[in-house]
């Protein structure tokens, strides 16, 4: 990390690092979604539906946790120079899928219940 501009108010840093630690937490959150959804007895859901969630859910847990350090970086250098913080262009690609996630979770549990 460069350390050119002035040093940011603490409180501004700790929580651009909890920020960092959340999406990181949100990754694993996600893996295990998708881990889960990938062991649900076949019986439970049509076994590609039931694979296309679990893929789903671990790229979107893969993407939260590459995207975390360089976004913690980007913020931390806009503190640093007093700059607008970058903004979260990938923020409609998490809710969204999460969001399609459920529902059609949701859906499927509905059929066969």
């Amino acid at each position: 990390m460069d350390v050119e501009g002035k040093e940011p108010d603490p409180r501004f840093t700790l929580a651009n690092e909890r920020t960092f630690l959340t999406w990181l937490s949100t990754s694993l959150a996600l893996s295990a979604g998708g881990l889960a959804m990938a062991v649900v007895p076949k019986g439970v859901f049509v076994p590609w539906v039931r694979v296309g969630l679990a893929v789903v859910l671990v790229m979107l847990a893969a993407l939260a946790a590459a995207l975390a350090y360089p976004r913690w970086r980007g913020v931390q250098r806009a503190l640093r120079r007093e700059a607008p913080l970058p903004s979260l262009t990938l923020a409609p690609v998490f809710g969204y899928g999460v969001a399609a996630v459920a529902v059609l979770a949701l859906v499927l549990i509905l059929v066969a219940g």
